[in-house]
């Protein structure tokens, strides 16, 4: 219903547009006077979705123009033009700063200005570019960059709320116009679609037109050239090796990162051997298409002990800052966070680089372990640690075949997965867990009656999370969730819970908010990775395993024989992704050994099973399997533990051997 009100708002709107632009253009005798008119005219009408409309039409006042591009885009300037008012006179209120504390809020907020800016350019760039052929992704960007400019002003003022009162009252007041600005340039941008379909913005097309990118045969995007596709495939030749016996260019990962060109255009491998190092690393916003591999997320581990108890703000206590501006991956990485519970706030890994993957990585840490700080990301089969909130931030993240181990906590604390932090209702951001494990670790099983643990809280007013088709073991609460502070925020968050198992998924004594969300399977598959990240355009390029859609699998916990032969059943009329006989290699794996666990370690009784893995885990075989397919799952893990004495291709491949 609500959602049937808003479209029929924003075609009023665009209605009140082309009559603007219609009465401009009928009166010839007065022009001067009647485009004025008509500019005041298109300005209200621009507002109208906005939640300060006085700001923003006072801030288009001087726009003579009807077009509702040009006047989103001088919306865009006008933010621009408050955060750099900001920046100038914070060396005014860092001058008055007495503590320590506040100098390192102040620090930050420098920092985050330059970030919050950068966003707001690149979507006034995007509202320039004719190269965008898509609707859909066109928008997408627009209201994460938008959404990331608020999520960094936003970040500034969490600084000072364990420093000097005057100055964080002094920095709110310098920021509040600058905010609602952009407040309303999102709410602007999203009225987008209405604008292109009435309108016909040049050059556009929604999701599924004729110029949708397709996927070649072997699953990645066509523009994906043949050489990229193997490299992505495999673990590619490394630009540069890191090493702590010294084997590699260098012995730290900081030193590695001064190799990557500004600016990069293509992937710059940098390749972690075996080993603890213990030094704090900084991605910066112009290191574009970084790659680091290690040996594994237990043997390559990059580890510190910063945090907020000995004064830096929760975002400055980071083992692993990845601020570049967009396309980074992490693979068989742990990133530590060693302060302990007692020290409270201390992040072993923080992501604001848009587009960001990580493939088989461990974030280790207690309170505010993994901060999924801003813009689109992507974790597949990785494992997160922690006690409180040690998930949160204002990302649109999707969590895939993840495990979060909720840690033994400190004497009357209790355990929270998530804490999401989205502001502004059409903030595109939000948390998906799908397909993940939530359990306990070995120190905080024999003491989960004393330490209760919930699926997540609100950290700000919009707060979105969505947990789907994940095994919730017994250590989560009835209720759930739980809200921030006695009620808070309980009416306005997304909460949702879809398809999960076991014994802490029943629903029967979950909270009552009005902000809890029951969704059909029509909704859920919204939160998938192709929807709610348009993944297909950027996730397979790193050549993880990748569901898009709802996944059939189990995440690695076994199902039975007639559960393998219905799930082959229903999906054999795909010719293009699942063969007969890779069905039937699935069924052997389930029988033999959970995968894919079972597999990496080798253990894997039965050799006819193991054989055909081999086989198909080889090119070119493995391009017969699509990107999104959960074969690839299975593939990557027997690629890394293939036996050398089991053959592979020659005369015994796949295609001579048929099954009986």
């Amino acid at each position: 219903m609500g959602k049937a009100i808003i479209g029929v708002c924003a075609v009023i709107l665009v209605a009140m547009v082309v009559a603007v632009a219609v009465g401009v253009t009928r009166s010839r005798s007065g022009r001067s006077e009647g485009e004025l008119e008509a500019s005041k005219k298109a300005v209200k009408t621009i507002c109208q979705p906005t939640h300060y409309k006085e700001e923003c039409e006072k801030s288009l006042a001087g726009s003579n123009t009807t077009d509702p591009k040009e006047l989103i885009k001088a919306g865009l300037e006008a933010a621009i033009r408050e955060i750099e008012k900001v920046v100038n006179n914070s060396d005014t209120i860092q001058d008055a700063a007495k503590d320590q504390r506040t100098r390192y809020a102040l620090e930050d907020c420098k920092e985050l200005m330059g970030y919050s800016i950068n966003d707001l350019k690149k979507s006034f760039n995007q509202l320039n570019s004719s190269g965008v052929s898509r609707l859909d992704v066109y928008v997408e960007n627009l209201r994460i960059w938008m959404g990331g400019s608020i999520t960094f002003q936003q970040t500034c003022l969490y600084g000072f709320e364990n420093a000097s009162t005057v100055a964080g009252e002094k920095m709110k007041k310098l920021l509040n116009t600058s905010q609602m600005l952009t407040s309303n340039g999102l709410n602007m941008v999203s009225i987008i679609p209405e604008l292109i379909r009435d309108l016909n913005f040049p050059g556009l097309t929604r999701a599924g037109g004729g110029t949708r990118k397709l996927l070649a045969k072997d699953g990645f995007p066509s523009w994906v050239s043949f050489r990229q596709r193997m490299l992505l495939q495999q673990n590619p030749t490394p630009n540069v090796v890191v090493a702590k016996d010294g084997s590699g260019k260098y012995t730290s990962i900081n030193q590695a990162l001064k190799d990557v060109p500004i600016n990069n255009a293509s992937p710059f491998v940098i390749y972690i051997k075996a080993g603890v190092y213990n030094e704090r690393v900084y991605v910066n916003n112009n290191m574009f298409n970084v790659v680091f591999i290690g040996d594994g997320p237990t043997k390559t581990v990059i580890t510190g002990n910063v945090n907020s108890v000995d004064g830096p703000t929760t975002y400055n206590t980071a083992t692993v800052s990845i601020h570049a501006d967009h396309n980074f991956m992490a693979k068989n990485i742990g990133f530590q966070n060693s302060a302990g519970a007692i020290k409270h706030q201390a992040v072993a890994l923080l992501v604001q680089c848009d587009q960001a993957v990580f493939y088989n990585c461990q974030m280790d840490g207690y309170q505010d372990t993994l901060y999924s700080h801003s813009h689109r990301q992507f974790y597949r089969d990785c494992t997160i640690l922690g006690t409180i909130d040690f998930i949160f931030g204002n990302g649109a993240a999707v969590f895939q075949n993840c495990k979060m181990i909720v840690r033994k906590p400190l004497d009357n604390q209790q355990c929270i997965v998530t804490a999401q932090g989205r502001k502004e209702q059409m903030d595109a951001s939000g948390f998906v867990l799908q397909n993940c494990i939530i359990s306990g670790a070995p120190d905080y099983l024999p003491v989960k009656g004393r330490f209760k643990t919930y699926l997540g809280r609100p950290w700000e007013q919009f707060s979105r999370t969505i947990i789907m088709q994940s095994q919730l073991d017994d250590i989560i609460m009835p209720e759930g969730w739980m809200p921030w502070n006695i009620n808070m925020y309980i009416d306005t968050l997304w909460y949702a819970e879809f398809g999960n198992r076991g014994p802490g998924a029943g629903q029967t004594n979950r909270v009552k908010w009005k902000g809890i969300q029951k969704i059909t399977a029509a909704q859920a598959q919204q939160f998938t990775p192709g929807v709610f990240l348009i993944g297909g355009d950027w996730i397979p390029k790193s050549g993880v395993p990748y569901t898009a859609g709802m996944t059939n699998e189990n995440n690695g916990r076994k199902t039975t024989k007639n559960k393998c032969a219905r799930l082959g059943s229903g999906r054999l009329h795909e010719t293009d992704r699942c063969k007969e006989n890779i069905w039937k290699i699935y069924c052997l794996l389930d029988t033999y050994g959970s995968f894919p666990s079972d597999i990496a370690k080798g253990r894997i009784e039965s050799e006819q099973a193991r054989f055909f893995v081999l086989n198909l885990s080889s090119p070119p075989y493995l391009s017969t399997w699509k990107q999104g397919s959960p074969w690839n799952m299975v593939l990557d893990s027997a690629i890394q533990a293939r036996p050398t004495p089991f053959p592979v291709g020659g005369s015994n491949n796949i295609e001579s051997r048929r099954w009986s």
